[in-house]
């Protein structure tokens, strides 16, 4: 039996083929009769769905992933993780490397990728670091996430609560929940 994996780190990875639908068509296509989704990191060796397809695979199976760095990020887990399944009888389709197999040529050409794959994970990691530093330059800087609203548009909410208004009445004529309401109103006292 054939069974895909495809993952992202988040559902807004769009990205043509990297995307969960595009990687879903990929797979559909190679003839894949069960297909597992995951949206988490390629670090993370818990990933829900993943385990559930390994608890899955038996001997004769075909286990079918669009490229290396959607199985794994890190070259070790990767490493071990194939091996693991060939030695189990399980075929590991990668589509667009080929079939993994235990040959010499074969193990060396998986490290390399599987390398590759780490080291972009590393890179991306490297560049963001790089990113925050240069902004925590910045006096406007904060950490975290930006916020929905300017305080402008809190002062107004604000103000509208304070006039009289309930926080429902705030709610449907600004869009700013109740509970962002008190909060913010409690920053501003």
């Amino acid at each position: 039996m054939k069974y895909g994996y495809a993952r992202v780190n988040t559902y807004s990875q769009k990205k043509d083929s990297n995307s969960l639908e595009g990687q879903k068509k990929l797979l559909l296509n190679e003839g894949c009769t069960e297909i597992f989704l995951d949206v988490c990191s390629g670090l993370k060796t818990d990933r829900p769905e993943f385990n559930k397809l390994l608890d899955f695979l038996k001997e004769g199976d075909t286990l079918v992933v669009t490229k290396l760095d959607r199985f794994s990020r890190s070259a070790s887990a990767g490493i071990k993780l194939i091996d693991s399944l060939l030695e189990k009888g399980v075929k590991v389709h990668i589509l667009n490397i080929g079939l993994m197999d235990t040959t010499p040529t074969g193990k060396l050409i998986r490290n390399i990728f599987l390398s590759f794959a780490e080291f972009e994970r590393d890179m991306i990691v490297e560049r963001t670091k790089e990113g925050k530093a240069i902004a925590r330059q910045r006096e406007d800087f904060t950490e975290g996430r930006p916020q929905k609203y300017s305080n402008k548009q809190i002062k107004h909410a604000i103000d509208l609560k304070q006039s009289g208004m309930s926080y429902k009445q705030v709610t449907e004529v600004t869009g700013i929940s109740k509970a962002t309401l008190i909060r913010r109103m409690k920053e501003y006292q």
